[in-house]
């Protein structure tokens, strides 16, 4: 019954995954220039994706339908969907009086979220490579009771056997514990057709952070969120920038099973420019399953139980993810639409 409730609270998540191409859009953008970059009104937002009237209450902002919600903070980057955490590209500001979203952040988060169904060029999935982390001489994060690399693998090995069981072909960067380069992790993803890539690691921190969370590709121009800021090489194009829309649908899909089945914190999905995400051109995520230097994450990570649960979560969004995307034919347009928004003023300043 617990374990009923907790998936309650993101099952609108998962079914408006399935059923976003139904979702029908109406209105044209009005775009707000701040800071050198293009942000949209919430209340555009709200009107697009027929969410209702924003409601503001302090710093509190809020789009809701009975079966959907998005919700956010003013000078906050995080930002929910159905109750479930984003880290936006920038945070949520306010200009001339409206409070906004980067256009960043619309295209290349909300847009795929919202509507999979039209995500252009996706393929049937019927393949998964699973990526353990570390391995061999690298050891990864530690515990009193194990180390991420056998953590990592028997995580994989599990999910090897459901995700088979379902039908799906599935390969892996290594299935013993040996030291696999980065670079030949990601050109291994890149070799597969119709594939997802899903890279399985476990946190550590000195200041008892506890909880998952899910990366995916940062797109071109936005800070890795592993970096201590923004960086010339934030806007080098890289080879799994192709799979931007792909890749965050892949980390919501990822993200809600991981959040639904452990009832872990939830740290949020979030963009970094890891290199078996960078180089590969398969879409893919990186998911952070718990910290092992939190005594009360690193006792369940020890339990096969635990372990189980995380390699059915993988199936599970796996699924999730196929039913949501695709294949699509083309639409006139996707993370833009409608076509031909409208700047209506070039503001230099934030919140009025």
């Amino acid at each position: 019954m617990h374990a009923f409730r907790r998936m309650s609270r993101f099952f609108p998540l998962l079914i408006f995954l399935i059923l976003a191409a139904r979702a029908f859009a109406v209105g044209d953008w009005t775009l707000l220039k701040y800071d050198g970059r293009d942000y949209v009104p919430l209340a555009n937002v709200g009107t697009f994706y027929q969410l209702g009237a924003l409601q503001q209450s302090g710093n509190e902002l809020i789009l809701r339908t009975a079966n959907r919600s998005l919700r956010g903070q003013l000078g906050s980057p995080e930002f929910y969907i159905n109750n479930l955490k984003f880290i936006l590209s920038y945070p949520v500001t306010e200009v001339s009086g409206q409070p906004v979203i980067s256009r960043m952040d619309l295209t290349k988060l909300l847009e795929p979220v919202l509507r999979p169904s039209r995500i252009l060029n996706s393929t049937k999935v019927d393949t998964v490579i699973l990526d353990p982390g570390h391995g061999g001489h690298d050891t990864g994060a530690m515990s009193l009771f194990g180390c991420e690399k056998n953590y990592a693998l028997d995580v994989a090995l599990r999910a090897r056997d459901v995700l088979r069981a379902a039908g799906f072909r599935v390969y892996m960067t290594r299935s013993s514990d040996r030291f696999v380069p980065l670079e030949e992790r990601a050109a291994m993803a890149s070799r597969l057709p119709n594939a997802l890539f899903i890279s399985i690691h476990f946190n550590a921190s000195g200041n008892g952070a506890t909880g998952v969370e899910t990366f995916t590709l940062a797109p071109r121009g936005v800070p890795s969120m592993a970096a201590d800021g923004p960086a010339l090489s934030d806007f080098v194009p890289c080879t799994g920038n192709v799979r931007d829309a792909e890749n965050i649908a892949l980390a919501c899909a990822t993200h809600a099973t991981l959040v639904c089945n452990s009832a872990m914190f939830d740290r949020g999905i979030k963009r970094a420019r890891f290199v078996v995400l960078r180089e590969s051109a398969t879409p893919g995520v990186l998911i952070e399953g718990g910290f092992l230097s939190n005594p009360s994450d690193a006792r369940r990570i020890a339990t096969p139980a635990y372990r189980q649960q995380m390699a059915t979560s993988i199936l599970q969004a796996v699924q999730n993810y196929r039913n949501a995307v695709g294949p699509r034919l083309p639409v006139a347009s996707t993370t833009n639409a409608p076509s031909g928004p409208t700047v209506i003023t070039n503001q230099t300043a934030g919140r009025q």
